[in-house]
């Protein structure tokens, strides 16, 4: 539930537009245009990162083919036929699977057949030699046998506790860890397994509500939005979605389990049905990037909020905006909005964003809007300093928990839900906090941020009980700086 692009480094990522006109050539431009050079990095890449990485990367090898880098691309997979013979498409048999035949085609699987367009792109670029134009920067791949290694760890932009208490999620480079909960406590950073996909930033994790899945949304800026589905107990990739071109953020389960929503940089809202990893729900009503999304308690509702300042009701079947559930007077609200979650038991929003105060509002308005009202607002908490990045409930919605940032500094305070009153200040906050999360009986608090570090504290008394660094370190790494 935290906007890493917003809160650290300053660091601006400029997404590639296309623009296509059209224009009248003549003949001679026409033929050239035909044997027009295609590149891998620009025109085909993009092609098997929107149809077929997400069945066909190293965490989940579907055929046992993987097509996220060049090397396994023409090796082909489980029929041991070359699947790219430079120079030769009618010998390649990645051309055979993508031709339609009647209408359809062996791949994508389950899927429409690529455009003819497409096709043509693949099948020019093999012609020509499939030649490879990766960018010495975007070669770097990790699995599960070439692991990330660390010299230094990295921000924290997430956690999650599971539903029982005994795993902590924390997001990492490339990657989730996993964390036994009483191992933490105790000070031992030995994870309990490493999630490796393709996205390089990890921006939201969720346990489904069984615990049973974790949902990861992230991406590779500039180039990937993603959403993973893990297995828990298996550590294993269910399946991939790869949408837009930078990265996703706030991913959230429907209370069944079986829908998780997240948010999208072209400010758009999206639902995917976990079954089979079928987009259910689209929605563009945001005009900024939208940060965080939670479900009402029947599921038949979602709510987003966004660095466009407001937060909004969807109708999840039928897709359609609802309503702004905060106030859409100019200056009502100061500054973007980072994160909600929702009681677990009634349709009351938690929000944190720009302001620094923490707010409740009930989901479903029960009078008229006018201008200038507020009148979802139920409940504001003390002012904390700086923004708030994440919020949460404990499990029995008595209690809440809010971390911030201001200069650098980390603030993670624990209120009571009804009254608003501040129980507890976590000592020793180590550096700027982007995520916070209770464990299921509210006795701690998980957060991390800007330092790397995972911090451990008890949520009544805000004494620090550990820090550990979650991510294994390279010492050989850390020697040789």
């Amino acid at each position: 539930m935290s906007d890493f692009f917003c809160h650290h480094r300053s660091i601006v990522f400029v997404m590639c537009c296309l623009f296509v006109g059209a224009v009248v050539v003549s003949a001679d431009e026409s033929a050239d245009a035909d044997t027009a050079t295609v590149s891998f990095w620009n025109d085909v890449r993009p092609i098997f990162q929107a149809h077929c990485q997400g069945c066909h990367q190293p965490a989940k090898k579907g055929g046992e083919y993987d097509m996220t880098s060049l090397e396994n691309l023409f090796k082909g997979g489980e029929s041991e036929e070359a699947a790219i013979v430079p120079g030769d498409p009618a010998g390649s048999n990645l051309i055979g699977q993508i031709t339609p035949s009647d209408g359809a085609a062996e791949m994508p699987k389950n899927a429409k057949p690529l455009t003819d367009a497409d096709i043509a792109k693949i099948t020019k670029w093999i012609a020509a030699g499939a030649k490879d134009d990766t960018p010495e920067s975007a070669r770097r791949r990790f699995d599960s046998d070439n692991p990330p290694t660390y010299s230094a760890a990295p921000v924290i932009t997430a956690v999650a506790i599971s539903p029982d208490g005994n795993l902590v999620a924390v997001s990492g480079y490339h990657e989730v860890l996993l964390h036994e909960t009483d191992k933490l406590i105790a000070g031992d950073a030995t994870n309990a397994g490493r999630l490796i996909g393709m996205s390089e930033r990890i921006e939201s994790v969720a346990f489904s509500p069984d615990g049973k899945m974790l949902a990861v949304a992230g991406g590779s800026p500039g180039r990937l939005g993603e959403l993973q589905i893990w297995n828990v107990a298996d550590r294993a990739m269910v399946f991939s979605n790869a949408v837009t071109f930078d990265t996703c953020y706030g991913a959230s389960w429907s209370p069944d389990g079986k829908l998780v929503a997240f948010g999208c940089p072209d400010n758009t809202v999206r639902a995917i049905r976990v079954e089979d990893g079928k987009q259910v729900l689209f929605n563009g009503a945001h005009n900024d990037w939208v940060l965080d999304t939670v479900f009402s308690v029947k599921g038949t509702n979602l709510v987003t909020v966004s660095r466009d300042r407001s937060m909004k009701l969807m109708e999840v079947a039928t897709e359609r905006f609802i309503d702004n559930v905060t106030s859409i007077t100019p200056g009502a609200l100061k500054g973007g909005l980072h994160a909600v979650d929702r009681d677990p038991a009634k349709d009351e929003l938690l929000i944190g964003g720009s302001d620094g105060v923490p707010k409740i509002y009930r989901m479903f308005r029960e009078q008229d809007r006018k201008i200038g009202d507020d009148f979802n607002l139920i409940r504001k908490f003390p002012e904390m300093p700086g923004r708030v990045f994440d919020v949460s409930y404990s499990k029995d919605g008595k209690k809440i928990v809010a971390g911030s940032s201001y200069n650098g500094n980390g603030h993670v305070h624990v209120f009571e839900t009804e009254s608003g009153k501040k129980l507890a200040e976590m000592k020793d906050v180590d550096g700027a906090i982007y995520t916070a999360a209770f464990n299921p009986d509210a006795t701690i608090v998980v957060s991390g941020g800007f330092s790397g570090n995972l911090l451990v504290h008890d949520a009544a008394t805000g004494e620090r009980k550990s820090i550990v660094v979650p991510v294994p370190l390279d010492k050989t790494q850390i020697a040789n700086k």
